[in-house]
């Protein structure tokens, strides 16, 4: 009997485990059924999120990965001189370019590479100077102006060189050289400050594969119209990102031409009547306010920018003590000497401080508030009016016109010229330039002692020195102002822009600036004192035998005080000689040109900078140079 109930208790406790085991196996299996239900439901939602909800989306995405948007670059626009002549143009180089971030062993690169085509140590220097800029992720050049030859050699081992391909570039060539180097500027690769103005201009999207931009001179100013509408192609890529084949293209827009007012052979001509001195000229056609030349000297060769700059070319020019990378012309500021006084005479007609008859007697010297001003011409002029004051440029008579008319008067009356102030012409870099005042004196000075604005001031300024300090562009428009008698236009460079679309020319036309209102009797009278220093006085020498009738101005500008002392050139630092100036305007009768010509630690006037605007006015009047003064006719003094 006991038996019997052991084995029943066992046999319900065996059934009793196996019930438990099957229903912990049930529920485990519908467990895993639940997951796996559930991960199906996930799934399935997943794909209807993916292809219905956002097909639109990662359809766009999928195409976008299968085609490829490859940026055309378009043709810059070329710049041409009034006449035609091309100034700046384009051409196509074939390029060896590597990209750092492609490639493992980059000398080790350089080195195979150098086995099939030939690069110079300046080529690697150039490209390492670029390498180093933290370029790793573009196409950079590692040799320009490859040759058929080469071209065919590298393309039969490409598969060797991951990382390395030839393109085909269009690089920028300046015809002449140098001349009008100040003008056109030069392009070079696209820096931070670049993207920059690239974005505040709003065209991002049309410079996508563009690697160089404008950097100085029309080249910068006239940038986005020169540059012209980047084209693109679409191409069908592989999941290499290979090209398949070509689907569709937007062909680009070439950049506008630009024609400009100068005439380059009238520019080459005062380029070199500079010689081996520093300086700058500007001329002007009063009637319009086009630039006919703008010089600064030295220039430099813009086709060393053509294809990326030696770095030691770079240094060359930036070191160089001739400063050949200002533009003088628009940033450079000198006092005007002695070509203020016509200014000043106008200024004292105007206000009713002189008449052309009133004259007084010279002795040499000004006394004013115990100080002694002296003028060039130690024993003076003898008795002097307007016109003697102008022709023989006369010190003393201006020292006291500039007491009568006094610094205030000064100021606003030469303000209104345009002294001190931009043009505005269609270039960048232009400085301000300095037109002293009292008010301008306390802003410039920290200290109370030097802000005090004295007598002794103003004297200095009627003669064009002191705190004066004009830019040559300044000065000529100034006189092309007194040229055009007292009707001011804007100077420009650009005569029309040529849209490549169209065909079709827009003119820049004469933007009028102001008109002064001065009797036509008062500037007569200065004109023809001015026509008196080319005939008769200061400026007579250099204009000998002209076929023109001209006025002018001869001007020396000092670099430092003499305090009282005599001006020995020999004596002096080069560098601390003084400035040869010059103003003119010709034909006398109605003026075609006005020019000013600064000639750096040149010395006189006459001597150094008239020559330079006799050359000048010679070549534009289609005049052969003039017969060369005789050698034993004296000089004249120091203007």
């Amino acid at each position: 009997m006991r038996h019997f109930i052991a084995q029943r208790l066992l046999s319900q406790r065996l059934t009793s485990t196996q019930n438990f085991g099957l229903e912990r196996f049930q529920f485990r299996v519908k467990c895993a059924a639940a997951f796996v239900f559930f991960g199906f439901a996930l799934l399935l939602a997943r794909l209807v999120y993916l292809q219905i909800i956002r097909n639109e989306y990662y359809s766009t995405r999928a195409e976008s990965n299968r085609i490829s948007l490859i940026p055309i670059l378009p043709k810059r626009g070329e710049i041409l001189d009034r006449n035609g002549e091309v100034l700046a143009r384009n051409y196509f180089s074939f390029t060896l370019e590597i990209t750092p971030a492609l490639v493992e062993d980059l000398a080790g690169t350089i080195d195979r590479l150098e086995k099939l085509i030939e690069i110079h140590p300046k080529d690697k220097r150039r490209f390492l100077g670029l390498v180093n800029e933290n370029r790793w992720f573009e196409s950079l050049p590692v040799r320009n102006r490859l040759t058929d030859e080469e071209i065919a050699r590298f393309s039969v081992n490409r598969y060797r060189f991951p990382g390395v391909e030839i393109k085909a570039r269009l690089l920028r060539h300046y015809p002449f050289g140098s001349a009008a180097s100040h003008i056109l500027g030069y392009i070079n690769r696209i820096n931070n400050a670049d993207i920059e103005m690239i974005k505040k201009g709003e065209k991002s999207a049309n410079y996508r594969g563009t690697s160089r931009i404008g950097k100085t001179g029309l080249e910068r100013a006239y940038e986005f119209q020169l540059h012209g509408e980047t084209g693109y192609e679409e191409v069908e890529v592989d999941a290499n990102g290979h090209p398949v084949r070509r689907l569709s293209s937007i062909p680009p827009v070439p950049g506008n031409d630009l024609t400009l007012t100068i005439d380059i052979h009238l520019q080459k001509i005062a380029e070199r009547a500079f010689g081996k001195h520093r300086g700058a000229l500007v001329a002007i056609e009063p009637s319009t306010g086009e630039v006919l030349a703008l010089v600064s000297m030295p220039a430099f060769d813009l086709n060393l920018f053509d294809d990326g700059i030696r770095q030691e070319d770079w240094d060359l020019l930036n070191t160089s003590p001739d400063r050949p990378m200002i533009n003088r012309a628009l940033s450079a500021t000198y006092p005007p000497g002695s070509t203020f006084k016509p200014f000043m005479a106008l200024a004292g007609l105007e206000m009713g401080k002189r008449t052309p008859e009133q004259s007084f007697h010279d002795t040499g010297v000004f006394n004013f508030a115990g100080h002694t001003f002296r003028d060039q011409k130690k024993d003076g002029h003898g008795h002097v009016d307007m016109y003697k004051s102008i022709v023989q440029s006369c010190d003393t008579y201006y020292y006291i016109l500039a007491n009568e008319l006094g610094i205030e008067n000064i100021a606003r009356f030469m303000g209104h010229i345009g002294f001190g102030q931009r043009t505005g012409v269609d270039i960048g870099g232009e400085s301000e330039g300095v037109l002293p005042s009292p008010e301008w004196k306390k802003h410039r000075f920290k200290r109370p002692e030097l802000q005090k604005w004295f007598g002794g001031d103003t004297i200095s300024i009627g003669i064009g020195q002191g705190y004066n300090a004009f830019t040559p562009m300044q000065l000529a428009q100034a006189v092309a102002l007194l040229a055009n008698d007292g009707t001011l236009y804007r100077p420009h460079l650009v005569k029309h822009v040529t849209d490549s679309k169209t065909g079709g020319k827009k003119p820049v036309k004469p933007e009028l600036v102001r008109t002064t209102g001065w009797k036509q009797v008062n500037i007569d009278t200065i004109k023809q004192a001015m026509v008196g220093v080319n005939r008769e006085g200061t400026g007579a020498h250099a204009f000998m035998n002209a076929a023109y009738t001209s006025g002018g101005k001869t001007g020396t500008a000092q670099t430092f005080s003499l305090r009282g002392g005599d001006y020995k050139a020999s004596n002096v630092k080069e560098e601390l000689r003084d400035h040869a100036v010059f103003i003119a305007f010709a034909p006398a009768d109605k003026p075609r040109i006005a020019l000013a010509v600064f000639v750096e630690n040149a010395g006189f006037g006459a001597q150094s900078a008239a020559p330079v605007a006799r050359k000048v006015l010679d070549h534009f009047f289609g005049i052969p140079s003039g017969r060369k003064p005789p050698e034993d006719r004296a000089v004249p003094r120091r203007e």
